[in-house]
């Protein structure tokens, strides 16, 4: 598995095809090897594509960080230095949920590496960003404050960062616990809803100023948590954005909740985007 040091941090990631370079990432705290994502690579190669995937600093293989004014930033500009340093900028960013968010964030603080943006699940509404906050850091503040930071990586959160890069426990156990519990209270603030900020690290009026070609897949009627208004909404503000619906139906947030729930993987039918994304892309 190849790894990259970037700002100090290790990051495990795979390079797969040659081409019109693009990078996928998954959300959540999900690494690159969750069912789907390599599937929705592999039918981009197909397409004559040189596909990135990778874990984020917190996710998979690669080191923890608890540094920057969110959680999103921070792995932005990962991400950006990651591009750069395997000559794959400008490169088509593309996720969804949490990797949406990423892929945002990382356009608007290093315009540079990014070619064109695919978007889908975005997060989004005062319930979809508040329940962020706490799933993301509240169990790990509350760890902390009862039991120092030996207490955080042995929350269940944390067990496949644990498993796939052992080094990491020590990465916990060097954090002061203050200064712990101090960013990730930092970073639950980042998801407050903000009347001129739709999507958490980015202002509206930066989006309107994020001119590279944009495509945005409508949310579902169901999904709670990456709102269909959202989705809308950011197509709106993006000046070069192409609003288009996914190839799944208004009910897919619930179906994917109960595939998950019997073992499915969450992203298991991102490959079904394939289609749509490259379409897209040759006619630009």
């Amino acid at each position: 598995m190849p790894v990259a040091e970037i700002e100090g941090l290790r990051i495990a990631y795979d390079v797969v095809g040659e081409g019109d370079p693009w990078v996928l990432t998954p959300g959540g705290r999900f690494s690159k090897d969750t069912p789907g994502l390599h599937e929705l690579a592999g039918a981009l190669v197909a397409a004559g594509k040189r596909v990135l995937v990778w874990d984020r600093p917190n996710t998979g293989a690669s080191d923890v960080c608890f540094a920057g004014s969110s959680e999103s930033a921070m792995q932005a500009d990962v991400l950006a230095g990651l591009l750069r340093r395997l000559d794959l900028a400008p490169a088509t960013i593309a996720g969804g949920s949490g990797g949406s968010r990423v892929s945002l964030l990382t356009a608007a603080r290093h315009r540079d590496v990014a070619r064109r943006l695919a978007l889908w699940w975005i997060s989004g509404g005062p319930y979809g960003l508040l329940s962020l906050a706490t799933h993301y850091c509240g169990d790990s503040i509350a760890a902390a404050w009862r039991g120092g930071m030996a207490a955080v990586p042995e929350l269940p959160e944390w067990s496949e960062v644990l498993e796939r890069n052992p080094a990491n426990r020590q990465r916990f156990l060097a954090q002061d616990p203050e200064e712990f519990i101090a960013t990730l209270e930092q970073w639950m603030l980042a998801y407050c809803p903000r009347p001129d900020q739709l999507v958490p690290g980015v202002t509206d009026d930066e989006l309107r100023r994020l001119d590279l070609p944009a495509l945005v897949f409508r949310s579902g009627v169901s999904d709670p948590h990456h709102t269909r208004a959202t989705s809308e909404r950011l197509a709106a503000l993006l000046p070069a954005a192409h609003l288009i619906e996914p190839p799944w139906g208004d009910a897919e947030w619930n179906e994917r909740m109960v595939a998950a729930a019997s073992g499915e993987g969450l992203f298991a039918h991102w490959p079904l985007l394939a289609p749509q994304l490259t379409a897209w892309s040759a006619a630009l």
